[in-house]
């Protein structure tokens, strides 16, 4: 069985039953049953129109269901129809906005994603994002049930549906699935589905991130920080893949938070050496990101880039603008006193640090950095 092909027929195929009039959780269902048809039958005899089988198929399977159930009986002058021929058109993009739909929340929107579009199974989404399989099958049907009655001719919000794929994509890599790689994957589709420069610029930011991976860990597993990092294990091809995107992007003159977020790893990807980093530039794209968003995290580590420009001390007298209970604001503290010279603060900060941290790589690096100066 060719999987890829599934994966990428799974979307197509659900979105031409949801087309036709059938909620969004039976032909999820339907669609579901066909694939389960179609690797039981297609290995002996491979269909000629791989997508208009499923189509045929799931769409008998949806009519089974919907005949048998009493209360959808008013539907059935219209589904008893013979469906005609399938059409060109690809409705993916309608798919991405109802699994993104504002009803949801981020952690449902992100499984309902990976599973309608993305085709990954719920055993392979729970393993991900290690929960119990039934924990995950339950979130999906509550999702599937809040978008059933969502028109499916609706405008979709393309900031959600880029704000849930940002989430898939920061969830990395857990189980037996790559949720980077798949949200890559999942926004390149995106892009050929939807000229946005929005889209563009998260795709970019997604490849400049990526392309570092094989340089962010250490063979124990440890966290090796940007400027530590071996730039000879990074991906060039990816770097320069999202350069062009970016520029593309940028050239519109329509700059979004993601695209400017793009533009500052790119002037990280850019410099051979950590000290030839241009943080002047950095700052400035750190301004534009905080005025597209006024988020303080950005503001916080516009702080740790003014730092590097500036000086420690004028990166400490921006830090102390900031609210002290923001994530990682005491380890943004800890490395620029550091910086400063003040390294008794400096490692106390970092033991501070590492118990707030989010996760236990996270909590490892600050231990050991506190360990280092304290050795020191």
């Amino acid at each position: 069985m060719d999987e890829a092909l599934l994966r990428e027929l799974t979307p197509q195929v659900l979105a031409v039953l949801v087309r036709r009039g059938a909620g969004f959780a039976a032909a999820e269902d339907a669609v579901q049953e066909a694939l389960l048809e179609a690797v039981r039958v297609w290995p002996a005899v491979p269909p000629r129109d791989p997508k208009g089988w499923l189509v045929t198929v799931a769409w008998r399977k949806f009519l089974d269901t919907a005949r048998s159930e009493t209360a959808r009986r008013r539907r059935e002058t219209v589904i008893e129809e013979e469906p005609g021929p399938v059409p060109a058109v690809d409705d993916t993009l309608q798919l991405y906005f109802l699994c993104a739909h504002p009803s949801l929340t981020p952690s449902s929107a992100v499984a309902l994603t990976l599973r309608a579009v993305g085709g990954l199974t719920t055993r392979q989404i729970a393993r991900a994002y290690l929960v119990p399989e039934a924990t995950m099958a339950q979130r999906i049907s509550r999702a599937k049930r809040t978008v059933s009655g969502v028109r499916f001719d609706q405008p979709g919000d393309v900031a959600t549906v880029l704000r849930v794929l940002y989430l898939v994509f920061n969830e990395g890599y857990s189980g037996d699935v790559d949720l980077a790689a798949e949200a890559i994957r999942l926004t390149r589709q995106l892009a050929a589905a939807i000229d946005h420069p929005e889209v563009s610029g998260l795709l970019a930011l997604m490849l400049l991130h990526h392309a570092r991976r094989a340089a962010r860990t250490a063979p124990d597993g440890s966290l090796v920080p940007l400027a530590e990092q071996d730039r000879g294990r990074w991906d060039t091809t990816a770097i320069a893949e999202g350069v062009g995107i970016l520029q593309a992007a940028l050239a519109r003159d329509r700059l979004g938070e993601f695209q400017a977020q793009a533009a500052i790893a790119a002037l990280h990807a850019d410099a051979r050496t950590a000290g030839e980093t241009d943080w002047v530039q950095i700052v400035e794209w750190y301004d534009e990101l905080a005025g597209l968003t006024g988020s303080p995290v950005v503001r916080l580590n516009r702080a740790v880039a003014v730092g590097e420009a500036d000086g420690p001390r004028a990166g400490l007298a921006a830090l102390a603008e900031l609210d002290g209970s923001l994530p990682r604001h005491t380890a943004a503290a800890a490395y620029l006193h550091e910086r400063a010279g003040d390294l008794a603060l400096a490692a106390r900060l970092y033991a501070e640090a590492a118990g707030k941290a989010a996760n236990l790589a996270e909590r490892d690096h600050l231990m050991r950095q506190a360990a280092r100066l304290n050795s020191g």
